[in-house]
């Protein structure tokens, strides 16, 4: 009887359980099972390794084999095994010396050639395992990158398991061809997910979008800047063609760099989802994504059949999630939004298990004013009677509005203004180097507590520990009495108040602070100049 161990990683969401792949040869007929909750692509496993380990050169054992998964009661689901189940193998027959494989990991696809082929969720797999006490990881050749982010652990890339038995054995490496540069890389092919990618507006920085585009629209671009340094969720709401998802394509540009743990955790999301761009192993700059609004709700909050998904707002996790025509998406996927707004991560159960992703964002909502879009106080050519106005409108709910800081009104730009010479404003860099400040001073003051930017520290902590000007939140409290902010609203008010003079460079919020933050939030006029730090 021969019998030998290796493990690999099976992944719940982003979070992954280190599995021990057994193999057990015993006298009898020549049969494989594979037991342990494996899916159907992972039952197809063992036709995908019989033809591999064949086409390698190694002697496929005629007896009566089992591979067990431990422990059986996780759930096991893709291709990544293939590798560990045919070492297991190979090692139970002796082939490879079953003590070498006892403490390695591995994580790749078998083709039925022996080339090892890349997996989604390499990251994540490869930080469970080093959570779990292991510090040598075999992966594909071309995912070597982006498990060596992970530190103390050994990473060994490998192009075919003939490469890998060579390795394991002592024996010369043999030189494997790469493809053609001229063909698309034939490994990478199934990474990437149909359907995504710059078609579900996911994308990265393009350094074609400069805020100096935006003409006019102060107020809009100071609500911008705000949301940027603060974290806080934006409504934009004006006609067609104004500049809603101007503004909004460019608000990624303005947050700053993600630190080294911030970036694992997206990379992690990215490499589940099979999103992570070619050659960039690492993502470092804050994600974008805007779904289209037929979007359903699995595709906004995660889901689908099987294990759950990562969805648009784990996309978007220290990003920004653009929802534009926002009333024009599904009302329970709308819904479905409340709990990341106010937890950061998303719960999803499944028969097949409960899954919890990350998911702290930034959002941008827009929205046109009425059916036809030309409601404003300016136009008068709207068409539209009042009570489709009011229908269109209370589309969006009021708990979900309600967690939104800064509502602003973008009105269509003029003639004159398009024809000025210095119709420029601000750039993104100029602007980009105030929400660095912001954020840097805000950075200080919660120096010692679990928060990083104003948008997430609690109301009572903010109202204990860090207090306003004495008398400056006079009038939002007013408001509170009249019933025009609910308890939520007073204490985002005094959020952005605290990001507006953190931009303003001031060391507590003072009376023009709170009146702008009022003003961004009810959309009623207080008297604050709508420029940081401005005078009144």
């Amino acid at each position: 009887m021969g019998f030998a161990r290796t493990c690999s990683v099976a992944l719940v969401g982003v979070e992954g359980v280190v599995v021990e792949v057994q193999a057990d040869l015993e006298p009898g007929v020549a049969t494989f099972t594979l037991v342990g909750l494996p899916d159907k692509s992972l039952s197809e496993s063992r036709d995908r390794v019989r033809a591999a380990v064949v086409n390698s050169g190694g002697a496929w054992p005629q007896k009566k084999l089992t591979v067990g998964l431990s422990p059986a009661s996780v759930p096991k689901a893709g291709s990544g095994f293939d590798l560990a189940v045919a070492c297991a193998v190979l090692g139970a027959a002796e082939r490879i010396d079953p003590r070498v494989l006892a403490d390695l990991v591995m994580i790749g696809e078998l083709g039925l050639d022996g080339r090892v082929r890349p997996v989604r969720g390499v990251l994540p797999a490869v930080l469970a395992a080093a959570d779990a006490g292991y510090d040598q990881v075999v992966v594909p050749e071309c995912a070597a990158a982006e498990a060596a982010l992970v530190p103390g652990v050994s990473v060994l890339g490998i192009r075919s398991l003939r490469q890998l038995i060579a390795v394991l054995t002592d024996e010369p490496v043999p030189e494997e061809q790469p493809d053609e540069h001229s063909r698309p890389d034939l490994l990478l092919a199934g990474l990437r997910v149909p359907g995504t990618g710059a078609a579900a507006g996911m994308h990265g920085h393009d350094q074609e979008h400069d805020l100096a585009d935006v003409v006019g629209q102060l107020p809009a671009r100071t609500a911008v800047e705000i949301a940027a340094a603060g974290g806080h969720h934006l409504f934009l709401e004006g006609p067609p063609g104004a500049g809603k998802t101007m503004l909004a394509e460019r608000l990624p540009a303005l947050l700053p760099r993600l630190t080294r743990e911030e970036s694992l955790e997206v990379t992690a999301i990215h490499s589940v989802a099979g999103l992570l761009p070619p050659g960039e192993p690492l993502i470092d700059r804050a994600p974008y994504c805007a779904p289209h609004h037929s979007a359903t709700m699995q595709a906004l909050v995660g889901g689908g059949p099987g294990m759950a998904r990562p969805g648009a707002v784990s996309l978007a996790h220290r990003g920004v999630l653009f929802l534009d025509e926002v009333p024009e998406f599904g009302s329970h996927a709308l819904d479905a939004l409340r709990q990341p707004l106010e937890s950061g991560h998303v719960v999803i159960a499944r028969s097949a298990g409960v899954v919890r992703f990350p998911a702290r964002f930034l959002m941008v909502l827009a929205a046109n004013p009425c059916p036809c879009g030309r409601f404003t106080r300016r136009d008068t050519l709207c068409e539209c009677p009042p009570s489709a106005i009011r229908r269109y409108q209370a589309r969006l709910s009021g708990p979900l509005l309600d967690r939104v800081d800064l509502r602003v009104e973008v009105d269509p730009v003029t003639r004159s203004e398009l024809a000025r010479r210095d119709a420029r404003g601000e750039t993104t860099a100029a602007v980009a180097d105030r929400v660095r400040a912001a954020r840097e001073r805000a950075a200080a003051r919660l120096a010692g507590t679990p928060w990083r930017s104003n948008s997430e520290v609690p109301g009572r902590e903010l109202r204990s520990r860090w207090h306003a000007a004495p008398g400056a939140m006079e009038a939002a409290e007013r408001g509170l009495e009249r019933g025009v902010l609910t308890a939520r609203g007073l204490d985002r008010v005094l959020r952005v108040a605290w990001t507006v003079a953190d931009l303003a460079g001031h060391d507590r919020p003072d009376a023009t602070d709170v009146a702008l933050a009022l003003q961004l939030r009810t959309g009623v006029p207080h008297g604050a100049p709508m420029a940081i730090g401005s005078p009144a």
